[in-house]
């Protein structure tokens, strides 16, 4: 992630007691992500053995207004992650507080950049190479991504996009019939995002991108949404789309899912995917599926 500084994102709601815990594969952005919460006044806790972890929730729970906001990094350094995970949201949930997990990871070329540039040894480093080593721990913290209430894959994220995801994460609570729903708009040829539960393709579409008076604005400006959207095979698209997640959605809830992902791509994330977005976001909101939240990856590359 780019050093970049910014104020002025919303807040969560603090309001009640919360409690975090961050966790995913080294390297993929938690620290980073706990140094934001921290700056925002949060109780951050980092690399707890395992075995105090029952004792620091009953501490949190003993004193809510002094840890109204708590932030529990846990990886696979506790050990065996997903048995500590386990048992510490058990015993969070046993003493009345719902924690939110938060999953961090980033592509394994990212990953092995970032250990690189940082000369950090890598949790599980064993001589057989960086590489197996982030193999492994994908592995290993798997069940943990999938039981996570949070995905988000840092790899081109600046420090203000990063803190714009979590917020959006954090202000996205759905009821227990309902999906936290978020969209990422993205270009394929910046990769396709890591924690993408649906991906559509919509390179299909004509591409503003050769309309002169297109080419420099966003699918956020009405003309180039207006140009996306009045395509008749965008009407199809969208139409059939809406199909699917009317049938989808509700049995991901059945299933017990709690967060659905939906990725759209076009060729460069700056004017197709962001209309479509867009639409596809306004219209689930009328859904009562659950909150929606979306981010437009590409959108600070031009």
């Amino acid at each position: 992630m780019d050093e970049e500084s910014g104020t002025g994102e919303p807040q969560p709601d603090d309001t009640e007691q919360t409690v975090l815990i961050l966790t995913g594969l080294s390297g993929g952005g938690k620290t980073a992500a706990a140094k934001l919460f921290e700056d925002l006044g949060y109780t951050v806790v980092d690399n707890l053995p395992g075995e105090l972890l029952a004792e620091l929730a009953e501490l949190v729970s003993s004193d809510r207004d002094r840890f109204a906001q708590v932030a529990i990094v846990l990886d696979i350094r506790a050990g065996d992650a997903p048995l500590a995970l386990a048992a510490m949201r058990g015993a969070l949930e046993g003493r009345g507080i719902q924690p939110r997990v938060v999953f961090f990871e980033a592509g394994d070329e990212v990953l092995i950049r970032r250990f690189s540039e940082t000369r950090h040894r890598h949790p599980l480093a064993d001589g057989r190479g960086i590489a197996s080593s982030i193999a492994e721990e994908r592995r290993l913290l798997e069940p943990i991504r999938a039981e996570a209430d949070a995905v988000v894959d840092t790899s081109d994220l600046s420090l203000r996009q990063l803190r714009e995801r979590l917020f959006a994460q954090l202000a996205t609570t759905a009821r227990p019939d309902q999906l936290a729903i978020q969209i990422i708009t993205f270009g394929f040829k910046h990769g396709v995002p890591l924690e993408a539960d649906l991906v559509f393709d919509v390179r299909f579409m004509q591409n503003p991108y050769y309309i002169p008076e297109l080419r420099d604005h966003s699918g956020l400006t009405q003309p180039v949404s207006e140009y996306v959207l009045g395509q008749p095979i965008t009407e199809q698209f969208l139409a059939r789309t809406q199909d699917l997640l009317d049938i989808t959605v509700p049995a991901y809830v059945a299933e017990g899912k709690t967060r659905l992902t939906i990725a759209i791509g076009c060729t460069g994330g700056f004017h197709r995917s962001i209309a479509i977005g867009e639409a596809l976001a306004r219209w689930l909101r009328t859904r009562d599926f659950g909150p929606v939240a979306i981010f437009h990856r590409e959108l600070e590359r031009r």
